[in-house]
């Protein structure tokens, strides 16, 4: 019976460790092969405070601190996660795991594009989050992929920094707040492209275009652009808690302050949460609410 058992490494995982390891939690960090998650996605990270250059750096950092702390770590796959009194964690090797607590940190998966050169520019150009990557484009032409509120407040975003926002959007209409969009098309930096959904994605070691195809004609065009933000959206899983989690129209988790969900000892952090704005700081700040939490819950001890 462990205390604690952190399914994710990101950076709400990793920090979740760090937190447990040093309140002398008996802990077990259940991960994939791809530690640091999100943030070994991005090159350039300005944002966090102390700390500038690579996401696969820093998320090295987190890997050696946890480390320190003398985290277990077990390299599989949960498939399912039951609640009778304390966690029962089924494993893809048909391995089972019993704790007292359980952290969910393994973030979300976005929605891909599905077309050439997607996974050649990602993090070369190509970026899912314009709140993070916006300010690597000054005076760029950049493009905005997507028909919701993300898209067009990320384009309006963009547009206070780039030279040219391109918005594209494979419907005749936008999901977006209609306020939002008025605000999009009355600034000139912008240009609308409705009825066309992207085709390509051109460049050598960065991007230099983006093709797209209109929905009628079928003809293309060639967008001449430094920077591409998908923005059409996030899928989070949450097969493997079902019943023991509520999740939003979006499909998050849904948790409180302390990062608790419905059930007593289940945690959930970081990306895959109903909390806005998902950033690398603000899932280590959960990874070490969750972490806390979950001591107290263990240990009994009262707020």
């Amino acid at each position: 019976m462990e205390d604690v058992i952190i399914i994710g490494a990101g950076a709400a995982g990793l920090t979740a460790a760090i937190y447990a390891g040093r309140k002398k939690l008996n802990a077990v960090l259940v991960t994939g092969p791809n530690i640091g998650g999100e943030t070994n996605s991005t090159n350039d990270i300005q944002n966090y405070p102390g700390y500038e250059g690579p996401g696969p750096e820093l998320m090295k950092k987190f890997w050696a601190q946890a480390k320190k702390w003398g985290v277990q770590v077990k390299e599989a796959r949960v498939t399912k996660v039951t609640h009778a009194g304390h966690f029962t964690l089924e494993l893809d090797s048909g391995e089972k795991m019993e704790s007292r607590a359980v952290i969910l940190c393994y973030g979300r998966e976005r929605r891909k594009l599905n077309i050439p050169g997607e996974d050649q520019f990602f993090g070369r150009g190509l970026s899912t989050c314009t709140t993070c990557d916006a300010p690597l484009f000054p005076n760029k032409d950049t493009v905005v992929i997507g028909g919701g509120n993300s898209a067009v407040e990320g384009a309006l975003e963009l547009a206070r920094i780039a030279r040219k926002v391109y918005l594209v959007h494979r419907r005749d209409r936008f999901r977006a707040d209609e306020v939002t969009v008025e605000k999009a098309r009355a600034e000139p930096k912008i240009e609308i492209i409705l009825n066309a959904s992207p085709a390509e994605i051109k460049g050598d070691k960065f991007v230099k275009s983006l093709v797209v195809e209109d929905a009628v004609s079928k003809e293309r065009r060639e967008l001449p652009v430094q920077g591409i933000f998908s923005e059409i959206g996030w899928e989070t899983h949450t097969g493997m808690v079902a019943g023991l989690v509520e999740t939003n129209q979006a499909g998050e988790i849904v948790v409180d302050v302390l990062l608790r969900t419905k059930t007593p000892g289940l945690y959930a952090c970081g990306d895959l949460t109903s909390v806005p704005y998902k950033q690398t700081v603000i899932s280590a700040g959960h990874g070490a609410v969750a972490a806390l939490e979950a001591y107290k819950f263990v240990t009994g001890a009262k707020h």
